[in-house]
Order: C-alpha cells, then structure tokens, then sequence
C-alpha cells in the first residue's frame, strides 16, 4: 500500500510526461512485476488503464473549459496523432474532442485514487505449504498482455472447447508463467497432465513445470468469483504479511476439480480448485 500510494502521487504529478511501469516502480523502489500485480489487485485496474483515464478526463476538461486546441491537448497528454486521440477520448467520454465545447455536451471525470488506511483481515484463510516435483504437461497456449488479460484470458477458454481442442486437453490447469517476471506479457496454458504414450496433436505443445515449493490454497466456490476473492486475498493480505516465505518465480497455477461431480458444475456453490504459488524462505 505505501508504494502504490507513492506511485499514485508519483503519476499525479507527472500525467504530462512519458510514464512506464519500469519508471514509475523504481520511484517507488519496488520490482515492476510486483508493482504492476499489487496495483491491480488493490486498484481494481492496470497501471496504464490509469494513467489513460486520468489524462483523458483531464484533457477532456481542458478542451471544454477554454480555447485550447485539439492537436495541443493530444500532444500534451502523450498521443502522436490527432486521430489516436481523438479514437481514445471518444471511447473514454462518448463525444468526440471537437464536439466538447457544444452548449450540453456531457463528459466524464475520472478523480485521483486516493488509498486510505482500514483495518482488514481477522478471517481464515486455509493453506499449505508443499513440495512438488517438476510435472509435464500438455498445453494450449497463447501469449497475453497483462493489461488486457482479464478480458481475453476468459475468452481463449471459451475458444479452446469452441475450437475442438477439449477432446484433447479437458483443462485440469489454467497456469500463468512469466519466467522473466516482466511487466507487459505472460504465457498462459490450458493444461492436463502429459501421457508420453499419445502423440501431441498439431497446434498443442508440452511444457514442464519446475519443482518447487507451493503455498497452495483451497478455493471452494461458484466460479470465478470464489478464485477471484482468494486471488485477491493472496497478493493483497496474505503475501505481504508472511515473514517466514516470498514469492519464488513467476509462475502461478490453477487446479480445477472434474466440473460433472457436481450438480451445477463450475457453478455449484461446492464446486473446488486451488491455486498454488510458489515461495521461498526469506
């Protein structure tokens, strides 16, 4: 929290500039990788989502309080081009720049994140810790922007079974890896557990998992949001709290339990998955 609410004061004062996550991280003298997953998770959106709709509600107000030309307020909040930002800013308010200064044109604001110390946790929050050896699996895989994950990620799922790909890969793991712990893309893999007796079939591929040690959580719930709520709990509460261990490498798995035991599948208020994490001793 006190590094996110140093970058947000770090953004705020620097909206007219050229911000990158790197930038904005080493301000605040933490990892992009950690920095960009802890904003979203307490933010509720990505870094960049935020530096965009704090300069277009800006520009926005620019543009309908005085004489200011288009191609300057563009140039001033970081668009090469008249046409890149008039694309953004009509997406952002709903009217186009040159229609801002109309007598009843509406446009949207977009205020500072301001984060606000309250007293959280108190609850129970099952885990284990585990040993696990390296393990293969087969995988569809597709590479994704983290900016854009949540929306897509959901999508290459529904592409997978609409695809004929579930006869192969019924989708055991959902497994996120980021070997370099960046802070733009990752690799993501719907996965099952790799029988070296069956050829991969085209477009497929094989991946190993290394060893290590895994916090693993129980989630149990109605999908997503049981996932989604221990997820958040993870990375926001648990993981900056915990003096014994530290995030290992960039991996991140799902298991999913067989959705026919139960009756409303993934839906079903019983229905189970974990997540494993993998940790180090500090």
């Amino acid at each position: 929290m006190q590094a996110v609410s140093g970058a947000l004061k770090y953004m705020e004062s620097h909206l007219t500039e050229e911000l990158t996550v790197e930038k904005i991280a080493e301000q605040v003298c933490i990892s992009p990788f950690y920095f960009q997953k802890g904003f979203s998770m307490l933010c509720g959106l990505t870094v960049m989502e935020y530096i965009r709709n704090r300069r277009l509600a800006l520009a926005g107000g620019e543009l309908a309080a005085g004489e200011a030309k288009v191609i300057n307020v563009a140039m001033k909040y970081g668009y090469d081009s008249p046409d890149s930002f008039a694309k953004a800013f009509t997406r952002f308010h709903g009217v186009s720049p040159s229609t801002v200064r109309k007598d009843g044109t509406m446009i949207k604001s977009f205020a500072p994140l301001q984060l606000e110390i309250s007293l959280k946790g108190g609850y129970l929050m099952d885990y284990k810790i585990e040993k696990k050896e390296s393990f293969t699996v087969l995988a569809n895989e597709k590479r994704f922007n983290y900016e854009s994950a949540k929306q897509e990620v959901p999508s290459f799922w529904r592409e997978h079974y609409a695809s004929g790909k579930g006869q192969y890969i019924c989708g055991m793991f959902g497994i996120n890896v980021d070997e370099q712990m960046g802070n733009e893309s990752f690799e993501y893999l719907i996965a099952d557990i790799y029988d070296p007796t069956k050829e991969v079939p085209e477009g497929l591929v094989v991946k190993t998992i290394p060893e290590f040690t895994w916090a693993v959580f129980p989630c149990k719930g109605s999908m997503p949001e049981a996932l989604q709520d221990v997820n958040t709990k993870i990375f926001t509460e648990w993981l900056p709290a915990l003096k014994e261990y530290e995030f290992a490498a960039g991996y991140c798995v799902e298991m999913y339990d067989n959705p026919q035991k139960y009756e409303k599948g993934t839906l079903d208020e019983n229905y189970y998955t974990e997540i494993w994490i993998p940790v180090k001793r500090k």
